[in-house]
């Protein structure tokens, strides 16, 4: 493992680009024999910053959980990262382009927890029968280390390139609909620019939020009751500028949208 002060550094160096706005050169490029286990630990020690900052936590986001964003990116596994309070806005927010960097929205399934799910065992059953409701969502992405080369462990460190996530809809109990079958089409600007069905996240929107449990277990965490969950994008992440309207339509479960400025 990297150094205690070598995690402390970096951790520091991310959150001063996710306050400026800025992006730092790739942490594997600086730092040889950087590992999956170093990125977690610098992004638990950013969050840790954070809530001491008097940021609130109320969930988590799974990524590259899908064949579809795994070729997008180039990394061929999944990751996760931290939900604070400030990153949840409500459907038809119109949203400052410049508060991220690197700006994409995915299109994706949030599960709202009405218990804990505990790993290093935990099932979809075991996510489906924690859910309280599951509801529409868009991610966006906010990348605060340079795209050009980066591997999981740059992503890991930069909280999963999560910037923040819109929700709306028609919030529907895990039982209530095949999620597997729920489909998506993104706009932008009144034209769709992708599509896609949940299927595509490990063959079951669920299977995403277990994978979460089991791999928190094994650095001494787990999803407790009250959490919000992005389950992974189920489209490949669409470029957004000012002045984009986003809306994806998840027909009966309703529409989301935003606008940028």
């Amino acid at each position: 493992m990297l150094p205690a002060e070598t995690i402390a550094a970096i951790a520091d160096e991310l959150a001063a680009a996710e306050r400026d706005r800025t992006m730092v050169p790739l942490l594997t490029r600086r730092y040889a024999g950087m590992s999956v286990e170093d990125a977690y630990a610098v992004q638990n020690e950013w969050r840790r910053r954070a809530i001491a900052a008097g940021r609130r936590p109320v969930g988590r986001k799974i990524g590259l959980t899908s064949k579809v964003m795994q070729a997008a990116t180039g990394i061929d596994e999944p990751d996760y990262g931290a939900i604070f309070a400030d990153m949840v806005l409500e459907n038809g927010s119109v949203i400052e382009h410049g508060r991220f960097s690197n700006v994409r929205i995915e299109v994706e399934l949030a599960f709202a927890l009405a218990e804990p799910v505990d790993g290093p065992d935990a099932s979809v059953l075991d996510v489906l029968r924690a859910t309280e409701y599951v509801v529409p969502a868009l991610e966006i992405l906010s990348s605060r280390v340079e795209l050009e080369g980066r591997t999981i462990v740059d992503t890991i460190s930069d909280n999963a390139a999560m910037g923040a996530m819109v929700y709306g809809g028609n919030p529907v109990r895990p039982g209530d609909v095949d999620l597997r079958w729920v489909a998506a089409l993104l706009y932008r600007n009144e034209t769709i620019e992708e599509s896609g069905v949940a299927a595509a996240v490990l063959n079951h929107p669920a299977t995403g939020v277990a994978w979460l449990a089991n791999k928190l277990a094994q650095h001494g965490d787990r999803l407790e009751a009250g959490e919000l969950v992005l389950a992974g994008s189920f489209t490949r992440p669409m470029w957004v500028r000012p002045g984009d309207t986003v809306l994806a339509d998840f027909r009966d479960l309703g529409t989301i949208s935003c606008r940028f400025v």
